[in-house]
């Protein structure tokens, strides 16, 4: 947790264009598993830290319904980075609320 968040803080004071590379910038940061024995990929907590050059909301917790995919959350950062896609992996859909809330 030190070294995030000095990589945080690194990325926050440092300018890139009309912000910080931080604010340019989306880390996610967590488990991919809940259960290594089962490989299970739901309920896990995970933080998504940056501005994806303004497509997030920061300083909030969100909270999805239960047996949500992680890769929702992955297929939606793909979008937010340009990257149009229909599924990724298990998903079921893009994760709403990133930005919008």
């Amino acid at each position: 947790m030190d070294q995030l968040a000095y990589l945080i803080t690194k990325m926050n004071s440092t300018p890139d264009g009309d912000g910080t590379l931080l604010d340019h910038s989306m880390i996610l940061y967590g488990s991919s598993l809940s259960d290594g024995n089962l490989h299970t990929h739901f309920d896990l907590p995970v933080a998504l830290i940056g501005g994806g050059s303004g497509t997030l909301k920061s300083g909030r917790h969100v909270r999805y319904p239960k047996d949500t995919p992680l890769n929702n959350l992955l297929l939606a950062m793909l979008d937010k980075a340009g990257v149009r896609t229909d599924n990724f992996g298990d998903s079921t859909g893009k994760l709403a609320h990133l930005s919008d809330i």
